[in-house]
C-alpha cells in the first residue's frame, strides 16, 4: 500500500463513525483508532406539558389543562443508551430532589460500546429525570428537568 492510498484510507476513516479498524492485506497491516469525547450539552428551555384535567369525565369536551413545566432541560449530547447508574448493581447516580455540582456524572451515556459520563455544566437541582435506565436516547433529547442553584 502506497502512501496516497493510507492517507485516502485515513481520510475515510476520520470521516465514518468508526471509532477503530484494523486492516491487513498480505504482509502489511494498519491499524486506525480514534477517541470520541462528548462536552455534555445543556439548554435553558421552558415548554407545556399537556396534563389531563384531574376531576374531568372521559366524554367532557373540555380541554386538557396545561401544566408549565419551569426548569432548564438537559439534552442528550448523542445518540446512544442512557445509564442511570455506573453498574446495574450500584445505585443512580442522582435522583429526583438531588442537588449537583458543576462537573459532577449525572448519568452515563453508551454510544458505540463508548461509556461517555454526562456531567452538570452548572450547580443545579434534579427536579425530574426524563430518561429510564438502558432507554435508547436521541441527540437533543431532554433527559433531565433542572433547577439552577
Amino acid at each position: 500500500m502506497d502512501t496516497k492510498q493510507i492517507k485516502s484510507l485515513m481520510s475515510q476513516f476520520d470521516e465514518s463513525g468508526l471509532s477503530r479498524m484494523k486492516l491487513t492485506q498480505n504482509d502489511f497491516s494498519i491499524e486506525f483508532e480514534k477517541t470520541i469525547t462528548v462536552a455534555p450539552v445543556a439548554h435553558a428551555v421552558s415548554a407545556p406539558v399537556a396534563v389531563a384535567a384531574p376531576s374531568a369525565p372521559a366524554a367532557a369536551a373540555t380541554p386538557a389543562a396545561l401544566e408549565e413545566v419551569k426548569g432548564d432541560k438537559i439534552l442528550s449530547p448523542m445518540v446512544g443508551t442512557f445509564y442511570a447508574s455506573p453498574s446495574p448493581d450500584s445505585p443512580s447516580f442522582v435522583k429526583i430532589g438531588d442537588t449537583v455540582k458543576k462537573g459532577q456524572v449525572i448519568a452515563i451515556l453508551e454510544a458505540m460500546k463508548i461509556m461517555n459520563e454526562l456531567e452538570a455544566e452548572f450547580n443545579c437541582k434534579i427536579i425530574d429525570i426524563l430518561a429510564t435506565n438502558g432507554q435508547a436516547v436521541e441527540y437533543d433529547m431532554p433527559l433531565f428537568i433542572v433547577e439552577k442553584v
